[in-house]
């Protein structure tokens, strides 16, 4: 049964992106340029760094970016579009924001963070009150109700032998991936890298490295703090794939003294605060390791004594100078505002897919 399901599922995937595909005044489209990031797979590749950093190479050109969210598991979303920052200022707490969204509005002074189901509702306000030149859609590959200009594709050798829901983690099946416009490979040398393009059919590939920075702890002024190799530490997870999270920590050279795990996007309370406090303390660790992730729900806690710093994940992409210009070049194409920001509806008596 379960293989039935996976493939009813893949193939009602496959037939929304054909639907968008027939027509191309199906997806809306906005005044400036947007860059997608997005995957197949479900949860845990790495889009909000990845995010982060096109960002920031973005800011580097002196352009406006807005980053456009879903933001995922809210405890209190909103209608219509939340603005979590203008790039000046935080305009949302996490309830409202999310996790995600208010890490990224922290990590980015300079770049506008917004939330809305409706992506194109949240571009529009962008570009015409916070003075958006160029839109980041996040966990956008899916998403087509938006048009995009630049379409990227985070995948890695997992994918290639993965199955869609439920039988699998995909969102849909693998031939989908040849419309991206670049894969951003997660992969330890760049012979791999291309390898895994050409299996999905991309012919722009890039490598995506990663590696884990100082740890800061979460509470007071969010100082680094040096925690030395071989030390106990006792790592706490709410993400989706913890296991690579407990990997870089391994990798790094401190002793795992423990392991405590909370599902994706789990609210932490003071409850949750007090198991990890007496977990740590009884493993005899020197410090609580987490992700930026879970410091963002963690910091609304009462956190009392516990030490507990966040270890940031910095993501690359390899070579560095060829993906900026690949990047600027294919923005380039789309810069000038056009004219028409088109606001489309199907025709009457077609159903939308999403419905």
């Amino acid at each position: 049964m379960i293989d039935i399901l996976s493939a009813a599922y893949g193939a009602a995937a496959a037939w929304r992106r054909r639907w968008y595909a027939r027509d191309p005044s199906r997806p809306r489209r906005l005044r400036r340029p947007v860059v997608s990031v997005g995957n197949l797979r479900v949860g845990g590749t790495g889009k909000t760094p990845m995010v982060e950093y096109i960002a920031r190479r973005l800011l580097e050109r002196g352009e406006h970016p807005a980053i456009l969210t879903r933001g995922y598991a809210r405890r209190e979303p909103r209608d219509g579009v939340t603005v979590v920052s203008d790039g000046t200022a935080l305009r949302a707490d996490l309830a409202a924001a999310g996790d995600e969204p208010l890490m990224l509005a922290r990590a980015l002074p300079g770049v506008a963070v917004l939330v809305s189901a409706d992506r194109y509702l949240s571009g529009c306000l962008a570009e015409r009150r916070l003075g958006a030149t160029v839109h980041i859609l996040d966990d956008g590959f899916q998403h087509l109700d938006l048009a995009r200009d630049v379409d990227l594709l985070i995948a890695s050798e997992d994918d290639l032998e993965d199955r869609p829901l439920p039988a699998g983690r995909l969102r849909e099946g693998l031939a989908a991936a040849h419309v991206a416009d670049a894969a951003l490979v997660t992969a330890g040398y760049d012979t791999a890298a291309d390898r895994i393009g050409r299996a999905l059919g991309v012919s722009t590939v890039f490598r995506v490295t990663r590696a884990i920075g100082a740890p800061r702890m979460i509470a007071g002024a969010r100082d680094s703090v040096v925690v030395p190799p071989g030390a106990r530490v006792f790592v706490v997870t709410g993400i989706a794939r913890p296991e690579r999270f407990v990997a870089d920590i391994t990798s790094a050279g401190w002793e795992l003294a423990g392991v405590m795990e909370f599902r994706d996007h789990h609210p932490y309370d003071d409850r949750d605060v007090a198991r990890i406090t007496a977990a740590g303390r009884a493993a005899a660790s020197a410090i609580v390791l987490t992700t930026e992730k879970d410091a963002v729900r963690l910091a609304v806690c009462t956190l009392g004594d516990l030490p507990i710093a966040a270890v940031p994940l910095v993501i690359g992409v390899e070579p560095a100078d060829a993906f900026r210009g690949w990047l600027i070049a294919k923005l380039a194409a789309h810069s000038a505002p056009r004219t028409q920001p088109g606001t489309r509806h199907p025709a009457p008596g077609t159903r939308h897919p999403d419905q």
